[in-house]
This record gives structure tokens, sequence and C-alpha cells, in this order.
């Protein structure tokens, strides 16, 4: 039997992450509040007791890509945000594609999302990218 891994995943954003706890038992993840953010920094502190509450094996950030799969401005700093993390935290980072998770976020809200800026979204897109990771295999890994 193999062991139970826990992941964090990070819907990147200039303004707020939107993050998952998940774990392969299920393939599922839960939202968690989304972290607010300057210019793509998060508050790293938030982040450490982020780390030490879930003690992550993996980490998944999702690749924001251009619909023709080309990297997009927001996909080179996500991918930076990856690095970042792996470097701080020395844990494995899965870069998974990302496109249209907001979209489908927004769609499992139903009535409950009213439009516009909502936090709720990026982290329920991040809880989209827990299920892609276990389901549709990792992506990109650093």
């Amino acid at each position: 039997m193999s062991s139970i891994i826990t992941v964090l995943a990070f819907d990147f954003g200039t303004q707020k992450i939107g993050v998952a706890s998940g774990q392969s038992l299920t393939a599922s993840g839960t939202a968690q509040p989304a972290l607010p953010c300057r210019d793509g920094i998060p508050d790293w502190h938030q982040m450490a007791a982020l780390m030490a509450t879930w003690q992550p094996a993996v980490l998944v950030v999702g690749l924001p890509l251009n619909m023709d799969g080309s990297d997009s401005e927001l996909a080179r700093r996500a991918r930076k945000f990856a690095n970042r993390l792996k470097g701080r935290y020395g844990r494995p980072v899965a870069l998974v594609d990302e496109r249209l998770s907001t979209r489908e976020a927004r769609e499992r809200m139903g009535d409950a999302y009213r439009g516009g800026p909502d936090p709720r979204v990026d982290s329920l897109a991040a809880v989209i990218l827990i299920e892609s990771y276990f389901n549709d295999g990792a992506g990109e890994t650093l």
C-alpha cells in the first residue's frame, strides 16, 4: 500500500494567490483562504504558516498558458513563483496547465458567483489544479 501524498496548490495571480490543500487518497482538494500578494509576491510568513500546517510533499502551481500552449507573461511569473517555492521549501513543484480553470471554478460556483473579483474563485481554481495533478498527471516538475 502506498502512502498518502499531501499537496498544496496555488492559483498564481499578481494581487492574490488561490490556495487549496489536497491528498492522493481521494485525489481531491479543499479550498483554503486566498493569500493576498503584492505584484505576485506573497507574504512569506503566511506561506510558511501554510507549509507548517499542511506539511505538503508536493507543491502544485497553475501555469496560465496562452490558448495556443505558449507561455504568457503571467505564466513566466508563475514559473518564477514556482522556482521561489522550490528554493525556499525544497519540495518538488509540479506545474499544471491551468487554462480555463478559472472559468470552470466560476461554473462550479453556479449562483454563488456574483461576477467580478472573488477570492473564492481563485481557491476553487486551486482545487481544480489538485484534481488535474492527481487525475491527469503531474505536468512539468521542477
